[in-house]
């Protein structure tokens, strides 16, 4: 298999991981902060898909490092199959929670005025936590299509 920058077991793959893990946490960070977001189930299934993210990414990056500190080579076709199936879960559930989530937020913005005639309201965090959903979103999508063009590389 080729060596393509942020493929499992490198510094650059490593890197990522840790980018996933920081974003999703600091929005889970950001909606937690939030009072009242438990009254919206898009903004709860946003935290719970973010939760599933640091699981998977910070396991992933315990495992880059394993890798990285042994120098071994973790393109094994069955191993980069697993991770091109947790990479597509992962990042189809994190856009689906990070749009549905922004739907809301422009819903309760832009369409029904709520941050305007309610000023304690915690629009500002709602989308905060969404944009940072988003990020978490493109760079769990890096990852895939990394590991999804090594197996097919294989």
């Amino acid at each position: 298999m080729k060596k393509l920058i942020g493929s499992p077991g490198t510094l650059s793959g490593l890197l990522l991981r840790i980018g996933q893990c920081l974003f999703a946490a600091a929005s889970i960070a950001a909606m937690a902060s939030a009072f009242g977001f438990s009254n919206y189930t898009s903004f709860c299934y946003l935290i719970a898909s973010m939760g599933l993210q640091v699981l998977w990414s910070s396991g992933l990056a315990f495992l880059d490092v394993y890798a990285i500190k042994i120098k071994r080579d973790l393109h094994n076709p069955v191993l980069v199959s697993l991770f091109v199936v947790g990479d597509w879960v992962t990042a189809t559930l994190s856009l689906a929670a990070a749009c549905s989530s922004a739907g809301v937020a422009v819903l309760y913005t832009k369409d029904m005025g709520f941050c305007k005639s309610l000023p304690h309201h915690p629009c500002s965090r709602f989308q905060i936590s969404i944009a940072l959903g988003f990020i978490t979103w493109f760079l769990i999508f890096i990852s895939s299509l990394v590991t999804f063009w090594l197996l097919a590389s294989a």
